[in-house]
């Protein structure tokens, strides 16, 4: 995992990353998930859901986030009773807008409708620093299964 910089967790539970805003920076944060999810009781079950979800939402924000160069991407974890939110901060204060495409000849676009699909809820929110935007996901169990 190149360049993951682990913050302490201000929550017991919760980890939280920063990471480069790269494409490897998805595999570096799916593997982060898997070891963090390990670590929680029931994690392994919230693995297939949570891991194309936080795939999603890495990639948007390192490839839709227009933000100047070098900025970073931290992504945060926190176990929820028996569910998992995950959230993706980036320097971008462009909100994710879902596309609900009707052509099966678009390759890309579909991201979001997969996080809409496979987490109990999601949303988007300014980060309290007053830069950028957090956009979070919250997985269940019942979430890879769908």
């Amino acid at each position: 995992m190149p360049d993951a910089v682990a913050t302490p967790p201000a929550l017991s539970g919760d980890a939280f990353f920063w990471l480069p805003r790269h494409r490897s920076s998805v595999s570096s944060a799916r593997l982060l998930l898997r070891d963090f999810l390990i670590g929680v009781p029931g994690g392994l079950e919230l693995l297939p859901g949570g891991l194309l979800v936080l795939s999603e939402l890495v990639t948007n924000a390192v490839v839709h986030a227009r933000v100047s160069k070098g900025r970073r991407i931290a992504i945060r974890f926190e176990s929820v009773c028996d569910h998992v939110r995950m959230e993706v901060h980036d320097a971008s204060s462009e909100r994710p807008v879902i596309r609900r495409s009707t052509s099966v000849d678009h390759v890309s676009g579909r991201g979001l409708c997969l996080v809409e699909a496979l987490s109990v809820e999601w949303g988007c929110q300014a980060r309290p620093e007053g830069i950028g935007k957090i956009v979070w996901a919250l997985v269940g169990p019942e979430s890879g299964a769908r």
